[in-house]
């Protein structure tokens, strides 16, 4: 993966709680890897739903329709 010129701005920001992801703070690689297995990234998610690492456009629906 390339080097993100963000990435300690995205980081500071970065909601995501998968510590251990080589991506974290790489925003684009983030989303492109997401979009690629049908998910969306972990940001998008509220903070309650965003720990159960489903990042399912299922889960996002549902957790967005209350």
């Amino acid at each position: 993966m390339g080097q993100c010129e963000q990435l300690k701005k995205n980081l500071a920001g970065c909601t995501c709680t998968y510590m251990a992801c080589e991506r974290r703070g790489a925003c684009c690689a983030c989303v492109t890897y997401h979009r690629a297995s049908g998910q969306l990234p972990g940001c998008f998610f509220p903070p309650e739903a965003e720990r159960t690492y489903d990042r399912s456009v299922r889960h996002f629906v549902e957790v967005m329709k209350g």
